[in-house]
């Protein structure tokens, strides 16, 4: 019988443990704050960035926000970046993605301080994370290493396999991973035998981007399947890059789309947030 890993209730448990730190910063004199910068009026970066602030609502986290125009300039954006980094009363810098396409992401990025880059993106975030130090760690794969901690699935000495190959989830999930002693394979859509090789896999994790692409023929008995996909069916409704319903009786802890490790991303930025004030 499968257990499903609830990232709705764990990603609650971590948002009361940041109330509380955030509460204890302010009894000192910190008010944590984070600036969200959204370019644009995109449809579901409204929805994320909505999430974002009112999850900084409720835990007590000041949200600093900054809606531009789709026409802004690249240098206009780089220069309000680069006020943020100035300003002390700001602890992280959130510029929701995707970004028009005249602005290079990748500028913006590396424009953001380290000190204050709550996503984890800046290469030196991610440079810290390959050799070990201590940085700001990308939400969603850190969210991911939560949940299989909070779940009781052991890490240390399991076969892992991440599917894709993404700088935001896949290579940071298989740092994380290999940083819990687990023994990691990263595949993607072009590997050759993925079949073979998922099935060998004691915690699969999914993010290859295609709708209900991971089948039951793809999993080992007993695994435990993290699913980070997100899409609309033909019906309309949400689902993952796994078939669910195909998969769920094979494993032994399998995520849920929604429900499953979308709370986490929000959650896990929340902690960053206090980890920049401190």
């Amino acid at each position: 019988m499968f257990q499903l890993i609830d990232g709705k209730s764990i990603a609650a448990q971590i948002k009361e443990e940041v109330k509380e730190e955030a509460e204890r910063l302010k009894q000192a004199g910190i008010q944590v704050c984070l600036a969200v910068v959204q370019v644009g009026n995109d449809p579901a970066s409204s929805v994320y960035v909505r999430n974002k602030k009112k999850a900084c609502e409720y835990v007590g986290i000041r949200s600093a926000s900054f809606e531009l125009p789709e026409d802004t300039a690249e240098d206009e954006l780089l220069e309000l970046v680069r006020r943020l980094n100035e300003d002390d009363s700001v602890n992280g810098i959130l510029v929701q993605l995707p970004l028009p396409e005249h602005i290079s992401e990748d500028k913006v990025i590396q424009t953001i301080s380290p000190d204050k880059d709550v996503d984890g993106f800046h290469p030196e975030s991610v440079g810290r994370l390959c050799i070990g130090e201590k940085g700001f760690l990308s939400c969603t794969p850190a969210g991911i290493i939560e949940l299989l901690r909070r779940s009781g699935v052991e890490i240390q000495g399991k076969e892992c396999v991440v599917v894709g190959r993404s700088n935001i989830v896949g290579k940071p999930m298989a740092l994380l991973l290999l940083k819990e002693n687990g023994t990691v394979t990263i595949a993607h859509s072009r590997t050759a035998d993925l079949k073979e090789i998922t099935q060998r896999a004691d915690i699969l994790i999914v993010a290859i981007g295609r709708p209900r692409f991971i089948t039951a023929d793809y999993v080992k008995e007993g695994a435990t399947v993290i699913d980070v996909g997100i899409h609309r069916n033909e019906d309309g409704h949400l689902c993952g890059d796994v078939d669910f319903d195909n998969v769920k009786e094979k494993t032994a802890f399998i995520t849920p789309v929604p429900g499953g490790v979308g709370p986490m991303t929000i959650a896990m930025l929340m902690k960053n947030c206090i980890a920049a004030a401190k």
